[in-house]
């Protein structure tokens, strides 16, 4: 794999975990180089974006071993927890957005959710995000 598509997939990775990133950025400009098929690209930056929402969602459940969901009882935490207990792992298609989605990949981790069934709904999330950002640069 080129070194171009390596940071792609580095750049993806590093921001879906709890560290800021410019992989949209990344993603735009390879598209429009033309050099490497979309799809292709697509892949890639949703492979590492869903693997750092996945690395996310770990963290949070390394950190319910210690520290169990329910000390999370401000009233500012309870409308999340209320949220994220309707619609379990389907909200985390919301994964992909600014400032919310890597937290919300670490709570439901931490709120012990099925991990396959929040595997797929990040890694779709995150595909459609990626699908859009290079739709827009073709």
């Amino acid at each position: 794999m080129s070194p171009e598509l390596w940071g792609l997939f580095v750049s993806s990775l590093i921001s879906s975990t709890l560290l800021p990133g410019g992989s949209e950025a990344y993603l735009a400009w390879l598209t429009v180089d033309g050099q490497y098929p979309t799809e292709q690209l697509i892949a890639i930056a949703t492979l590492g974006n869903g693997l750092g929402g996945i690395i996310t969602f770990a963290m949070g459940r390394l950190v319910a071993i210690r520290y169990p969901f329910r000390m999370l009882q401000q009233k500012s935490h309870r409308h999340v927890k209320l949220y994220l207990t309707r619609y379990g792992s389907v909200s985390l298609l919301l994964s992909w957005l600014p400032i919310v989605g890597d937290p919300l990949c670490f709570v439901a981790g931490w709120m012990k959710f099925n991990f396959l069934l929040s595997a797929i709904f990040i890694m779709l999330g995150k595909f459609l995000r990626y699908c859009v950002v290079a739709g827009i640069f073709l």
